[in-house]
């Protein structure tokens, strides 16, 4: 299998309001490095080829220039997101300038990313033309119903998902190309909705997004458990 070009579209666009945050939690630090840093090293450490691609509040462009300062001889550009996600996603993508690449699309506070989930998802992707990393759920589910009333699901069939999802350009690109709908939660949803089906991938339960505080413990306990920063 030829080695393709690879994009990796890092969506940064949080406020931090949950984190009780003045500082949007891209930018809290972690082990002394702003969670965004240590997203952008983990692909960097995945594929020395790979091209970056910051979606940023327009705002914050700056803070996103000193990060990527840290890695003086890599290809990071930096673009300005949009209402939503899916408009966020839309502006990263016109970066995106080869057809003929694979295209990661991944939370920027998912900073515990391993090079080697990223390698798995660009592996899947070139196969299948999406990779889509997902863990099986561990709690039990319920659906909410009416009157405050639920149903039980089986849990073995949930998976819940996570980032970077990835693709073939020529698959996701002509999905972006569609109008809006309320319906887009993220990417795999905008592509089965342009006709093309998706894969599941196994993904990892340390690779988890920093939403609240307690996140931000959890990943200083996970990272400690890792090779310290170089």
């Amino acid at each position: 299998m030829k080695s393709m070009e690879k994009f990796a579209v890092i969506v940064a666009g949080g406020s931090g309001q949950r984190m009780g945050n003045s500082t949007p939690k891209q930018f809290l630090l972690l082990q002394n490095k702003p969670l965004l840093w240590h997203t952008i090293n983990s692909f960097l450490q995945a594929f020395n080829d790979i091209s970056i691609i910051l979606v940023l509040p327009p705002i914050h462009l700056q803070m996103g220039e000193d990060i990527a300062a840290d890695f003086p001889t890599k290809n990071i550009q930096i673009t300005s997101g949009g209402a939503t996600r899916f408009h966020s996603v839309q502006n990263g993508l016109k970066l995106v300038n080869s057809v003929d690449s694979i295209v990661f699309v991944h939370d920027g506070v998912r900073c515990l990313i391993t090079p080697l989930l990223i390698q798995n998802c660009y592996n899947a992707a070139a196969k299948h033309g999406s990779a889509i990393p997902a863990v099986a759920a561990t709690d039990s589910i319920r659906i909410a119903t009416s009157n405050n009333e639920s149903v039980v699901e089986d849990r073995s069939k949930v998976r819940i998902v996570q980032t970077p999802q990835t693709f073939k350009a020529a698959i996701l690109l002509p999905a972006f190309q569609q109008n809006y709908n309320d319906a887009f939660t993220d990417e795999a949803t905008v592509v089965e909705a342009s006709g093309v089906k998706v894969f599941l991938t196994e993904g990892d339960y340390a690779n988890i997004k920093i939403t609240r505080p307690i996140d931000l413990l959890i990943a200083q306990k996970i990272l400690e458990e890792r090779l310290p920063l170089q």
